[in-house]
């Protein structure tokens, strides 16, 4: 409305129009397309360098060319590269599903990570110090929080309304929904940061694993983009079923980890180093118990005697407990029952964590002691991080975990997708990395999935496995961060081809 139109209205309408229009001018939106860079200096890997950091939001498309939803991210890319065509881009996922990127992006792999302690507990002031072992030295990597992570959100039509639930579920909130959108914005995140030709590589962690096993097939068949390498960070079975007596015993090895941890094993075997002890748990595990599992009700009474004492003297629990459970374990009475007479529950995502009950009885803890610890630092940290070093600023609120429930889990084959894109790619590789006291997605499962992910064991130089003494999150203790990110490193360079090497068998 022309000012001239204003001036002649009554003073109670203009005061209306004013009133509606601050109201609009105010409302809590994030930008659907956005962009604000920074520069910053680190010492990485022995290296100084300087590098820019591109804090934005990019919209999804519907079929029609309709923005309905802007995925916000970090990118960012090392300065002063002479060729970018031969610098890889890794692109970040965490998981859930509704998790923001913040984990991996401010305690993993980016340049600054949290303010904590040499074993992840949280210090105040809260905030950020410069990670001298990120693999910014020789990738570029962006983060990117799917729709309602982080500052992503679903956006209204013309009429100022939100699709319907049902709709939201089928555009983004299922394991295939997820891998189609994600596909379309990376192909247009690719182009607008013209790296088509840069190697690329996908990492994800824990739900993310899902997310980046389909993304590696949808890209390289939908959007003909290839990849060099998956990583996939504290594994959820990818569509690889292991029911049955293989989901009951693989805990076994998490346990004894996790036992050994807290010394709550006999004397013999609290002597043994975890590099020794894992071995011999594994052995027992795949050629003892998964068999005696299997036998179920009718297995022979000395037998069954013989596989209780082994496990109970394995996982430091009583023979009772084990008996009792049938020789199969459920996790959350582990957690509540390994320090029970401590008076002390171990954490479930990380089992060096240790949390206290209301009561000593039950069957499982009163909450998760590693996971109140981790929100403890990355809240305050990424909302710093982003406003005041990387000068994104919203009023809007930055979502660790979103509402995308309910997620529709149908038609889960990430797994055997992921086989059929390295198939494909003679290019492509994938390393799983899992840390040993995860009671979530622990260890020996990831092991186990690894080992089915492709049978006919043809590409079983290119699968490759990397456990740490720490849990889900295992780059939060310091001596893992800086493992860990050795082996994200080394990986990489050695996924990238050799100078004139084609991609054939």
């Amino acid at each position: 409305m022309k000012l001239s139109r204003i001036i002649s209205l009554p003073i109670t309408v203009i005061a209306l129009i004013i009133s509606t229009s601050t109201l609009a001018d105010n409302q809590r939106r994030i930008d659907v397309d956005s962009k604000v860079v920074t520069q910053h200096k680190a010492k990485i890997n022995g290296q100084r360098f300087s590098y820019t950091v591109a804090t934005g939001t990019q919209p999804v498309w519907d079929d029609k060319g309709d923005a309905v939803a802007t995925l916000q991210y970090t990118y960012y890319t090392r300065d002063k590269v002479d060729d970018r065509t031969a610098r890889p881009l890794l692109i970040s996922f965490n998981g859930g599903p509704g998790s923001a990127s913040v984990w991996m992006h401010l305690a993993y792999t980016g340049p600054r990570v949290l303010k904590i302690d040499d074993e992840g507990y949280p210090i105040q002031p809260y905030g950020v110090k410069d990670n001298p072992y990120s693999v910014l030295d020789i990738a570029d990597i962006v983060y990117v929080n799917p729709v309602n992570t982080g500052y992503s959100r679903v956006l209204e039509n013309e009429k100022g309304e939100l699709p319907s639930k049902a709709k939201q579920k089928e555009l983004f909130f299922g394991v295939n929904a997820d891998i189609k959108y994600l596909a379309e914005w990376l192909n247009t995140f690719v182009n607008r940061a013209q790296r088509w030709r840069s190697p690329k590589f996908l990492i994800g962690e824990s739900y993310g694993t899902t997310r980046v096993s389909g993304l590696a097939h949808e890209l390289q068949n939908s959007q003909w983009m290839y990849i060099n390498g998956v990583v996939l960070v504290s594994p959820t079975d990818i569509g690889i079923k292991r029911d049955g007596p293989i989901k009951a015993a693989n805990r076994l090895p998490y346990f004894a980890a996790t036992a050994w941890y807290h010394k709550a094993l006999n004397a013999d075997l609290q002597a043994k180093d975890l590099d020794e002890l894992l071995p011999e748990v594994e052995e027992f595990t795949v050629n003892e118990l998964i068999p005696a599992l299997a036998k179920g009700g009718f297995i022979n009474a000395d037998e069954k005697r013989r596989i209780i004492t082994k496990m109970a003297h394995y996982a430091g629990l009583s023979e009772k407990f084990v008996e009792q459970n049938n020789l199969d374990i459920p996790t959350q009475f582990f957690w509540k029952e390994l320090l029970r007479e401590r008076g002390q529950t171990v954490g479930r995502l990380d089992s060096r964590y240790l949390g206290i009950d209301k009561r000593g009885a039950g069957e499982s803890p009163d909450y998760w002691a590693e996971l109140t610890s981790w929100l403890h630092s990355f809240t305050p940290a990424i909302n710093h991080y982003l406003r005041e070093e990387l000068n994104y600023k919203t009023d809007v609120k930055y979502n660790l975990f979103g509402n995308v429930h309910p997620w529709d889990r149908t038609g889960n084959n990430t797994g055997e997708n992921l086989r059929l894109a390295m198939a494909q790619n003679p290019y492509l590789n994938v390393m799983i990395q899992s840390g040993y006291f995860d009671g979530a997605t622990n260890y020996f499962d990831a092991k186990y999935t690894l080992w089915q992910l492709d049978p006919s064991g043809k590409m079983k130089d290119r699968l490759s496995f990397k456990g740490y003494r720490s849990g889900h999150m295992m780059y939060l203790r310091h001596a893992d961060l800086e493992s860990s990110n050795n082996d994200l490193r080394d990986f990489i360079q050695h996924a990238l081809p050799k100078k004139g090497q084609a991609a054939k068998y």
